[in-house]
């Protein structure tokens, strides 16, 4: 689950992630094309998420969830070739449809049946934090192939010399998604009870409408909303550290690469205190972390010559958005979610939650190209410190409700 759980988005996102500068260059894109594919791809998921999610209450999650991973994979044999831009449009809305139709419900049921009723915190705390460390460890594995096949010096390598080594963290990529993806298909085993999957079946339309009764379902929906904006905002810290703090482009992906650390290490800490507690307590500190945090870069008081604040300030976003991101599946059962439904309320929930993917890329793009250097990035944080407000306020509300 914690495998197929990250390395199911490592084509579609995470290398553009670590390696925003050296991605721009190689597929020769703009910010704002390169936000573009994002929205081709959240928007091929917005209609993914509800009808993957009345499949997730039908089918086993194992099976669904390889056949998605392998999928995917494939797309990365066409990405190692550098198709042109109409290609890639096509190519991230196929990935929209495998990385989110037959995958995204079924890894969340599966987690939700794994955690049981009283460990929800902890399962999607592991989970999470599991994925961010594969993120990391892939992430490393990633600069040191494309350190190992890079025969100059970076600042002295052709455009050609630079794509040949980037080919290579492509290729590993994309076999490490089947392997896993083939893994998957063979060994896991999660199975609800008999009962409840019968339960879940019986009427989709009426699963829908018992869903959209429930305001902890809307809450949650602009509580994801805001967090996975943040969530978003991560795809810029490399090439902060490149634009403004003037690092190369293989110290901005080990940027891009340690930074993704945090993750695991505030997922399972969250995650454990979770279920001490109650999980949406730690979303609301965790949206407070974050506000700081976006404060500090939207201030633009982090230049090139301020390394421990650039570093410290990361270490605070990065923490209030992880621990955000590892809980918001957990409160389905504070919200009085029933696990028969989670499937579809996943999907339904998913469906405003990650609008990010359509509108994030592209808005952040205009701004990073019209508004080179410092300035641009201060108008995107701008934008995390609002979302920041409206996430609090949201889980502050469902706080009120579940008490």
């Amino acid at each position: 689950m914690i495998l197929s759980g990250e390395l199911v988005f490592i084509l579609p996102y995470f290398l553009s992630r670590v390696f925003r500068p050296t991605f721009l260059d190689v597929f020769n894109l703009t910010n704002l094309e390169l936000g573009s594919l994002f929205s081709i791809y959240g928007i091929v998921a917005l209609f993914s998420y509800p009808l993957g999610g009345i499949i997730a209450d039908r089918f086993l999650p194992g099976k669904l969830i390889a056949i998605s991973l392998i999928l995917t994979a494939l797309g990365g044999i066409l990405l190692a070739v550098y198709p042109p831009y109409f290609v890639l449009q096509i190519l991230y809305g196929y990935w929209g449809f495998t990385t989110v139709f037959l995958f995204w419900g079924a890894m969340i049921k599966g987690t939700r049946l794994w955690g049981g009723t009283k460990n929800q915190g902890e399962a999607f705390g592991i989970l999470d934090g599991g994925r961010g460390l594969v993120a990391a460890i892939m992430g490393s594995i990633g600069v040191i192939i494309y350190s190992m096949f890079m025969e100059k010096d970076i600042e002295t390598a052709s455009l050609i010399e630079r794509q040949n080594a980037f080919r290579y963290v492509i290729l590993f990529a994309s076999f490490s998604v089947a392997f896993v993806g083939t893994l998957v298909y063979f060994n896991l085993n999660i199975k609800p009870n008999q009962q409840r999957r019968i339960s879940s079946v019986k009427n989709s339309f009426t699963n829908i409408s018992n869903v959209l009764k429930l305001e902890a379902v809307w809450l949650l929906m602009f509580i994801i909303l805001c967090a996975y904006f943040g969530y978003k905002v991560t795809d810029i810290y490399s090439l902060y550290a490149s634009e403004v703090m003037n690092y190369d482009e293989i110290q901005s992906a080990n940027v891009g690469g340690l930074q993704l650390y945090l993750r695991p290490f505030a997922c399972f800490v969250f995650g454990y205190l979770a279920d001490k507690s109650k999980s949406i307590f730690w979303i609301i500190i965790g949206f407070l972390v974050m506000l700081v945090g976006s404060i500090l870069f939207a201030s633009g008081i982090i230049k090139s010559n301020l390394n421990v604040l650039f570093f410290i300030s990361l270490i605070i976003l990065g923490i209030g958005t992880y621990a955000i991101r590892a809980l918001y599946f957990a409160v389905l059962q504070e919200g009085q979610v029933s696990l028969a439904l989670t499937g579809t309320a996943v999907g339904l929930i998913s469906l405003m939650g990650y609008t990010p993917d359509i509108f994030g890329g592209p808005l952040m793009g205009y701004y990073l190209d019209n508004y080179p250097g410092l300035e641009g990035h201060q108008y995107v944080f701008m934008y995390l410190v609002g979302f920041s407000v409206l996430g609090l306020l949201c889980a502050l509300r469902f706080a009120k409700i579940v008490k």
